[in-house]
């Protein structure tokens, strides 16, 4: 008989999908969300119904596109109007706002802003783009002024004030529930008797930063769930909830720190979550960034086995599917819960962070990236995900979270009665619901939860930019949803067609590695994969013991670690006058030779270089570290940037030396433009980064064609 899968084998199932081909990661979802024809064509026929409606019944006021609307967001007066805001939400005194906006208006200094390097404009490119999914142009930023001028001389300082803290108050009343947890409970009763919603609060407010931070969000956390509890809780299913993120409690919320944070956030977690039980209420651990995906999983399954919770069911998490990890987690999730006795509750999302994982993939230089690049693949990755969670209802509670109609339609097809709930933003899909719950939907249709964010304007802004970065997208499905413009079909299309239509990954977004078009990437390592780590300290162990030997004459000098001044690292044996003088006559004979090689055979040097710089990570990290005190991640980061000076340098030869150019001149007249060496050249390089600099000044002499002595400085 076959062994059920353990834990470690449900972790190694996350690690194969974590970064792999996009290609490889969709066929089991493919597979998992293709129905056959009369399934599907219900599905279309739903949700076109539910587009229809949505559009029918769609109320002046209720959602984002009426504010977009009326405060004309896409054109320059909105961008202006939402940039001055942004900077009032930061100023408490009206004389001094009133000085910023007569500062940035006003004819003389507004003009001498944009003649500089000016961040108020870049900050208005900036929200433009997010806004309405494109940058201003240089003619449109510089029409900015006449438009805030125009503005100001109509209305005065006073009044665009007063009218920009209005349009907050508007835009944050629109996006979170109330600027206190018994604000939020207030609003929510009086809407309770119209509408059929159920609500889970989200305290608002981004990652801690310090301990203080993590207090304070505690303490938020605690009263919130107390005050939930007191206005009646309604068990972990029904009832109200809250949501939790991690990121909040603990400043050094990263992988490389689990053995500091790991502890403290399941003491903190776990007290929450005896203060939820107590209360009768649902808690939910956010779903963050795709890095912190297995410490999250830890502390959860720390939590859980907490002997407090035993027989209550109201531990729940968030799940993204955009990660290819997806599916690999909701069964996770599932055997966690039968090896438990538990009925987790699972929130499956798309996810919010798809901008962040993109870009930070490539910084890192990984091998590839966490998130399908496809909007469509995401689409069939929650379809797959939610068949998978219907399919284990024994082990979970599932709720889907979605304001999209086909998605909406595929899980109310694929169901059938009860034993689940749907998710909406709170501001956001209100009109698409309303054939869920509204006064016409059917009294058997699914509930709706609504997550309901809690919190200050001031908390407002980094949560509003991903709710408007959200809607403003011209490929999100709010935004279409509200343009009469776009064709009912194309909002419905079934997203294995377009996923036929364009398979794999989106070719416009290239892999980390394929990152510059003229060379590659150097190569990051993902500090979240725990083999990975492992395997590099243990290389890092070993090149610690590896003797180095570099002949020199000159009197021994001890080398100590930075960090600790009576570990003895070794020793170190300066060059002689008549070493450098030997060292000089060599590199200037060698020179002519050198630079005769060409541009294109010296970058092949320097391309092998990198490569063997590469090769040798784990005695560079371990010399960088016991030398220079650099810790893993900073000593990757000037690993990087020598091979990327490598790179870059040979790129430059192949181009710049490759042979002579021809210039323009009079006829009968012939210029050519050659570069060549010039000889030796000393590079002396800083005793604070004795990597990087030390490897791209050498780079950059021996790409030109000269030949180099380099001095390391005396410290490292």
């Amino acid at each position: 008989m076959t062994e059920p899968p353990t834990e470690a084998d449900d972790r190694a199932a996350l690690r194969a999908l974590y970064r792999a081909p996009e290609e490889q990661a969709l066929v089991p979802l493919i597979a998992l969300a293709s129905l056959d024809a009369p399934t599907a064509a219900r599905i279309a026929a739903r949700a076109g119904a539910l587009v229809r409606a949505a559009r029918r019944h769609h109320r002046p006021g209720s959602d984002v596109s009426d504010f977009l609307k009326e405060y004309g967001l896409g054109t320059p007066e909105g961008v202006a109007l939402l940039c001055l805001a942004e900077a009032l939400l930061r100023i408490p005194d009206a004389a001094t706002a009133d000085a910023l906006i007569e500062d940035r208006i006003s004819g003389g200094g507004w003009e001498t802003h944009l003649g500089r390097a000016d961040s108020l404009l870049v900050n208005a490119s900036s929200f433009a783009f997010m806004l309405t999914g494109r940058v201003l142009s240089r003619d449109e930023a510089h029409r900015l002024p006449a438009v805030l001028g125009r503005l100001m001389r109509r209305m005065g300082e006073p009044v665009i004030r007063t009218a920009l803290r209005q349009g907050m108050r508007v835009l944050a009343r629109q996006f979170v529930m109330g600027r206190t947890i018994a604000e939020a409970l207030a609003r929510t009763n009086a809407n309770a008797s119209a509408l059929r919603w159920r609500v889970s609060f989200d305290m608002l407010g981004e990652a801690a930063r310090t301990t203080a931070d993590a207090a304070r969000y505690m303490a938020a956390y605690r009263d919130a769930i107390g005050a939930i509890g007191r206005a009646g809780g309604g068990g972990p299913i029904a009832g109200l909830g809250i949501s939790i993120k991690l990121s909040a409690l603990h400043p050094r919320f990263e992988p490389l720190q689990a053995g500091t944070c790991g502890p403290a956030l399941i003491a903190a977690l776990g007290a929450l979550a005896r203060a939820a039980r107590a209360a009768d209420i649902g808690i939910t651990m956010d779903a963050e960034e795709a890095d912190r995906l297995d410490l999250s999983l830890d502390v959860f399954t720390a939590v859980l086995g907490d002997p407090a919770l035993q027989n209550w069911d109201g531990l729940g998490l968030a799940v993204q599917a955009y990660q290819k990890r997806g599916l690999a987690v909701i069964d996770w999730i599932a055997a966690l819960a039968r090896r438990t006795g538990h009925r987790i509750p699972v929130r499956l999302v798309k996810g919010a962070y798809w901008d962040s994982e993109i870009k930070r993939a490539q910084i890192d230089g990984l091998a590839d990236y966490p998130v399908f690049t496809r909007k469509a693949n995401t689409d069939v990755a929650w379809i797959a995900c939610a068949r998978r969670m219907l399919a284990a209802r024994e082990a979970i509670f599932p709720a889907f979270a979605t304001h999209n109609a086909q998605s909406l339609a595929s899980v109310l097809e694929l169901a059938g009665d009860g034993d689940f709930e749907m998710q909406r933003l709170h501001g956001m899909g209100e009109a698409l619901y309303e054939g869920v719950v509204g006064p016409l939907a059917p009294p058997t249709s699914a509930p709706v939860r609504i997550y309901a964010p809690v919190g200050t304007h001031e908390d407002l802004l980094a949560y509003l930019v991903r709710r408007l970065l959200e809607n403003g997208a011209n490929t999100s499905f709010v935004h279409r949803l509200n343009d009469p413009a776009v064709p009912e079909e194309a909002i419905t299309a079934d997203p294995l067609s377009r996923i036929q239509a364009a398979p794999g990954r989106n070719p416009r977004i290239p892999l980390p590695r394929d990152l510059y078009p003229d060379r590659r990437n150097s190569t990051g390592m993902d500090f979240s994969d725990r083999a990975e780590v492992q395997a590099l300290q243990a290389a890092i162990a070993a090149a610690a013991k590896a003797p180095r030997v570099i002949p020199g004459g000159g009197a021994a000098r001890d080398i100590r670690a930075p960090a600790d001044h009576r570990r003895l690292i070794g020793e170190v044996h300066d060059a002689t006058p008549a070493e450098i003088d030997a060292a000089l006559a060599r590199l200037a004979g060698f020179a002519p030779a050198w630079d005769a090689m060409g541009g294109a055979a010296r970058a092949d040097i320097l391309d092998r270089v990198a490569e063997r710089l590469e090769g040798a990570r784990a005695e560079l990290l371990y010399l960088l570290a016991a030398e220079a005190g650099r810790t893993l991640v900073d000593g990757l980061a000037e690993l990087r940037e020598a091979v990327d000076f490598c790179r870059y340098y040979a790129q430059a030869a192949r181009r710049d030396f490759a042979a002579p150019r021809e210039l323009p001149g009079p006829t009968g007249e012939r210029n050519t433009w050659a570069l060549g060496g010039r000889g030796v050249f000393a590079a002396i390089s800083p005793w604070n980064f004795p990597l990087s600099i030390f490897i791209g000044q050498i780079a950059a002499g021996l790409a030109a064609g000269n030949t180099v002595a380099a001095k390391p400085a005396e410290q490292t």
